[in-house]
């Protein structure tokens, strides 16, 4: 785990409940009150989808809500932001994908 435990300002997370979800298949935990964004970088996640086009890996950028790189897909809706969600009980997350490329298919098949 790569959580901060005991926080000079926030105190300790030892009282607080752990609750389980899901991203890309896999069962993590979360501290109650984390953010997506946080109970990932905890668990060592580092990337959270690939972009659209030339599918390079993204993953944490502002973490404030600005850049709107750490899209997933929470519960089946798509463009959500996770470092402004918050983590909920067997949430299930998923990665962005690369999108196919529908003109470079259309020539190819000319």
């Amino acid at each position: 785990m790569n959580r901060i435990i005991d926080h000079p300002i926030l105190g300790s997370i030892d009282n607080q409940n752990t609750i389980p979800f899901q991203f890309d298949g896999k069962t993590y935990y979360s501290h109650e009150g984390e953010t997506v964004a946080a109970a990932l970088l905890a668990n060592g996640v580092r990337r959270l989808r690939n972009h659209e086009e030339s599918g390079t890996p993204r993953g944490f950028y502002c973490n404030i809500g600005h850049c709107m790189e750490c899209r997933v897909t929470v519960n089946g809706q798509s463009n959500v932001r996770a470092c402004l969600t918050l983590v909920e009980k067997n949430m299930r997350i998923e990665s962005g994908r690369q999108l196919p490329n529908i003109v470079k298919r259309m020539v190819k098949e000319q």
